[in-house]
């Protein structure tokens, strides 16, 4: 019988670590709630993960008892002796690479097919979540991304046309991929427990919709929803040909951005691209 890991919260104390706010930290301590999220993107055995900001390794141990091969990004010198433990343990079914996971070439160090799976620092999760939906060629490097945000973030990327949180992030979030929640997280589940309730977030690529320039959708969705409160007729006119566009495609210059179904945005996006 395997000798149960050690608890995290002893991990934590016995490096002398603390979480820290100017790098977006916050620790997960309960295994079995770890055990759940690296469960939320399915069979992992054989798999490659690749995690970013896997602090003292709550997370990456659950990932390598779920069968996953992983790949994990820190930044924080503090915590490679932990994860250097994880590795000693498992060899190489674990790589570390002590890197700004915005600096890193995924593909290059996970390669394609990878799950991502990442209890995301807070001040880098969205740019690194829009950063890979907007991968190309399409489909993207990544097989899934399982991710955990401030629930605030979580319910834009799947929010509905006609809500508050519909916005830019849910259109790059839905026009060629499936998300949804899959979990709420409360506050107490982390240290220090942070002033919001988390949410894992996991999404799917599927098809691109054919003739759509991504570009050309993230610079209609960024002017339009940057203006949001303004009819389109104001927002976009800055957008060469969005107005003759729209005109052609039925779609009323005097609607708001949130009014927008993601099909018309894909419509406009190709007919401009």
């Amino acid at each position: 019988m395997s000798t149960p890991p050690e608890p995290l919260r002893d991990v934590i104390a016995r490096h002398g670590l603390t979480a820290s706010k100017a790098l977006g930290q916050n620790f997960i301590l309960d295994r079995q709630l770890l055990a759940r999220i690296a469960a939320v993107p399915g069979d992992l055995r054989g798999q490659t993960v690749y995690e970013v900001g896997p602090g003292p390794g709550g997370l990456t141990q659950a990932l390598l008892n779920a069968g996953a091969n992983v790949v994990a990004v820190e930044r924080d010198r503090r915590c490679i002796p932990a994860l250097a433990e994880l590795h000693d343990r498992w060899g190489d079914r674990l790589r570390l690479l002590q890197e700004d996971a915005l600096r890193v070439d995924e593909r290059v160090e996970a390669g394609d097919g990878a799950h991502v799976v990442a209890n995301l620092p807070y001040n880098v999760g969205t740019a690194l979540l829009l950063r890979w939906l907007a991968a190309d060629p399409w489909p993207p490097w990544w097989r899934s991304l399982t991710l955990m945000f401030q629930k605030e973030v979580a319910e834009r990327i799947v929010a509905q046309p006609g809500s508050e949180a519909y916005g830019r992030l849910s259109v790059a979030a839905q026009w060629r991929s499936q998300a949804r929640i899959a979990m709420t997280v409360s506050r107490s589940a982390f240290v220090p427990p942070p002033k919001v309730t988390s949410a894992v977030v996991h999404i799917a690529p599927v098809n691109a919709p054919p003739g759509v320039q991504p570009k050309v959708l993230e610079r209609l969705t960024e002017a339009a929803f940057g203006q949001r409160r303004k009819m389109l007729r104001s927002s976009l006119k800055g957008v060469p040909r969005a107005l003759a566009s729209m005109q052609a495609l039925g779609i009323d210059p005097e609607r708001r951005a949130e009014t927008l179904a993601i099909p018309e945005w894909i419509s406009l996006a190709r007919s401009l691209s």
